[in-house]
């Protein structure tokens, strides 16, 4: 028992800490943007707004797209002001545009499924959206590694803002 409330300790301390931090931010909006796109795609393909599994699945994810790439610029990793083209929008997109590249395979996947199994519409639009959750499950930490380099602050304002924060903590 002591053991478990030494590493829960620690955990605690860690979650405090700037990567700590950052990483929790981070997971909370791909969680924002999963769910996003699970209920966009469970939305056009369900409701049979949009009927092809692939094109549902690519309007689904640019539409997650959007709010994932300001939730982490400024919450995630703090940065404001206008956003640097080559530094911090092309390597989003490129990195979003290849998710859903990823995404389309398991949208292929469940399309084949689909179209050999003949199952309910409610099965079929479960499969769907699992298969884009599966398949953003598998991309989601190269993005994290990627994302982390692409929004890195200068070490100087790491160390001041930790400082900062722990001036702020009372003790």
């Amino acid at each position: 028992m002591a053991e478990v409330l030494t590493r829960l300790r620690s955990l605690h301390s860690w979650s405090k800490s700037h990567e700590g931090k950052k990483l929790i931010r981070f997971t909370l909006v791909s969680a924002v943007s999963t769910i996003t796109s699970f209920a966009a795609i469970s939305l056009l393909y369900g409701l049979k707004i949009i009927s092809g599994i692939l094109w549902a699945t690519l309007v689904g994810n640019l539409i997650a797209s959007l709010p994932a790439y300001n939730l982490n610029r400024r919450w995630t990793w703090g940065k404001r002001g206008r956003s640097h083209w080559r530094k911090e929008i092309l390597p989003f997109w490129t990195m979003t545009a290849l998710g859903i590249g990823v995404s389309q395979l398991g949208a292929l996947y469940a399309r084949h499924v689909v179209k050999t199994h003949h199952l309910s519409h409610l099965f079929n639009t479960g499969l769907v959206a699992g298969a884009n959750l599966v398949s953003f499950a598998i991309f989601w930490v190269l993005k994290l590694m990627v994302f982390n380099r692409i929004f890195r602050v200068h070490e100087i304002e790491e160390i001041d803002e930790h400082l900062t924060a722990e001036e702020s903590t009372p003790s």
